[in-house]
């Protein structure tokens, strides 16, 4: 299943054009030894496992049935996989982002909405992940112009071939221990929720 579903990513997501902005925010980071957290709703993940695999990057996935599949998908493109959620093997899943992002040049994906919701609404971790960690969060959005949804607690696409998927990496979010935590969730879904927004204007939504 893992296998067919690593080739069915790569063949619908490469007959794809890409517009990719802002890249550098994240590259240059890691090109100096900062670690960093690449934000991303759940349902717009599925690009990001395609566009950043075969890395070694490390990707968070909960432990219910959807996420068991897309756990074997990433780990069959290249990525580094950390089990578990703010419901389900929480505290074991958070010492392992922060044994990750503790390695100088690290890249974490982080779905803060997932795994089950409620949707673009950021849980603690990823704020207290960048806090205790130093690691500077770089909130991303996608969305191709041809694509299916699948909706049930939130709406996960999936690209179609033949279209052209427009991706933008926004700019970095330090957060330091001293800031207010709730000012830097808000911080975080503001950066996102304006990302998704001007992605979806660039497709036609």
């Amino acid at each position: 299943m893992a296998k067919l579903g690593k080739w069915f990513i790569l063949l619908l997501y490469n007959t794809n054009k890409w517009n990719i902005e802002g890249e550098e925010h994240y590259k240059k980071l890691i090109e100096q030894g900062q670690s960093v957290i690449i934000s991303i709703w759940h349902g717009r993940v599925l690009t990001f496992v395609k566009l950043l695999a075969y890395k070694k990057y490390y990707a968070v996935a909960g432990t219910h049935f959807d996420a068991e599949i897309i756990a074997r998908i990433c780990a069959n493109m290249g990525w580094n996989v950390i089990r578990g959620s703010s419901s389900d093997k929480g505290r074991e899943a958070y010492e392992a982002i922060l044994d990750a992002l503790n390695q100088p040049g690290s890249l974490v994906a982080m779905t803060p909405d997932g795994p089950k919701g409620p949707a673009k609404i950021p849980k603690a971790g990823i704020v207290k992940a960048a806090q205790r960690t130093g690691a500077v969060i770089i909130p991303a959005a996608a969305l191709s112009t041809r694509r299916w949804g699948f909706t049930n607690w939130d709406t996960f696409y999936v690209a179609k071939p033949f279209g052209r998927i427009e991706v933008i990496y926004g700019e970095p979010l330090s957060f330091s221990e001293e800031d207010q935590f709730e000012d830097c969730l808000a911080k975080v879904k503001g950066a996102m929720d304006m990302l998704e927004l001007e992605v979806n204007r660039r497709v036609g939504v």
